[in-house]
């Protein structure tokens, strides 16, 4: 928790968790599948297993990449995580902007991006959920549901309008 307060809320390092999956590049597919099922963690840090050298707590040894869980479903449950690792999934430095990280998940279609330091040892991980609710109004989950009025097309250009967002 120390390490989290150091950064500002607005940076990955401010919003990150730091304890994503992490594992060694020999822990075989089985068993990277077994600790992305565990019912604690978020449906985001599931779609990828950290891989980095020991130690495997954060911060971690030097960060190798990360595996999908979508590779990972479609290989041997013998192999070794380190044979289908991604290794172009650049991580950002803990004191990255927030707009910068919106962006990378976005571009990448990431669900979360890792957090490294000079040293590429794996800090942590910011995950779309992480970025929707510092973006979003503290009170996003009690309001109704969002209401979107659509207008009438404008008679010069032939778009739409501009659109409005009502709360019910």
């Amino acid at each position: 928790m120390r390490r989290l307060l150091a950064y500002d809320e607005d940076t990955a390092g401010g919003l990150m968790t730091t304890e994503p999956v992490v594992l060694g590049p020999e822990t075989p597919i089985a068993a990277a599948l077994a600790q992305i099922r565990r019912k604690d963690l978020a449906p985001a840090l599931a779609s990828m297993v950290f891989v980095a050298r020991p130690p495997l707590e954060t911060p971690t040894g030097r960060f190798l990449g990360v595996a999908h869980f979508q590779r990972l479903l479609r290989e041997p449950p013998h192999a070794a995580v380190g044979s289908v690792l991604d290794t172009d999934v650049e991580g950002v430095p803990p004191d990255v902007p927030l707009g910068r990280v919106t962006r990378i998940l976005a571009t990448y279609d990431l669900l979360c991006v890792p957090v490294l330091d000079a040293e590429r040892r794996l800090l942590g991980a910011i995950s779309v959920d992480d970025v929707l609710d510092h973006m979003l109004p503290e009170d996003w989950r009690e309001t109704d549901e969002v209401e979107v009025e659509r207008r009438p097309e404008d008679p010069r250009t032939g778009a739409p309008a501009r659109t409005e967002v009502t709360r019910g």
